[in-house]
């Protein structure tokens, strides 16, 4: 099993030196990766790589139980146990460790190449529209026509805009009007409320008095 490793970590190493130095080799590295995460690529890669740090754990918790034990009781087997485990635990780190360290080499060359890409059609672009005889010139002046319309219809909208908003201004204040008229006749509707109150209690005393003092003749 450390000979598989062994063999993994030379092989991790190996790839990584071809990513990172600009050889003829690299190119079918990096193909050989693109076609490697394709599919159920990545699924196998994952997979293995789970298996790979379950197997560690198991490693570990190993040389924890082992080096928890007291030093009268351990033999020369179990010696031998734990720097086994010890170093397999090491390698199979490393292992994980390059493979991530191959993903992200990939990751970064491939946006490396995209930015670049990108740059030169920029560059491409900008060298076309200096020397006006590039087949985007057609395309500058109807994007500038566009534009043109764009600020024409803005224009239109913000004064629409603008409109709409001394309209709302207008209908706030009627309403604020209509509110302070609204709350003066309330008003004036309690006060008429509370004199006809009086009046009735008024007229209601009065009825007594004329009834007491008829009372008072018949008596």
């Amino acid at each position: 099993m450390i000979q598989l490793y062994y063999t993994a970590i030379f092989a991790e190493m190996a790839v990584i030196l071809l990513l990172l130095f600009k050889t003829p080799l690299r190119k079918l590295v990096i193909m050989s990766i693109d076609r490697l995460k394709r599919g159920t690529g990545p699924l196998v890669v994952k997979t293995v790589a789970g298996v790979v740090l379950l197997m560690m754990a198991i490693t570990v918790y190993t040389i924890t139980d082992i080096n928890s034990r007291q030093l009268e009781i351990l033999n020369p087997t179990d010696q031998i146990i734990l720097g086994r485990a010890m170093l397999e635990a090491s390698l199979m780190g490393f292992m994980l460790f390059l493979l991530l360290m191959v993903d992200r080499l990939h990751h970064y060359i491939r946006e490396l190449r995209l930015l670049r890409k990108a740059m030169e059609a920029v560059r491409k672009q900008n060298h076309a529209a200096e020397d006006g005889k590039g087949p985007n010139s057609e395309e500058h002046k109807a994007l500038g026509e566009q534009l043109l319309t764009l600020k024409a219809n803005i224009k239109q909208m913000e004064s629409k805009t603008q409109e709409k908003e001394k309209e709302v201004k207008a209908a706030e204040a009627d309403k604020a009007a209509l509110k302070s008229q609204s709350e003066g006749l309330l008003m004036e509707y309690d006060r008429l409320l509370k004199e006809n109150q009086s009046l009735r209690d008024d007229l209601q005393s009065l009825d007594k008095t004329v009834s007491h003092s008829q009372v008072k003749k018949n008596t």
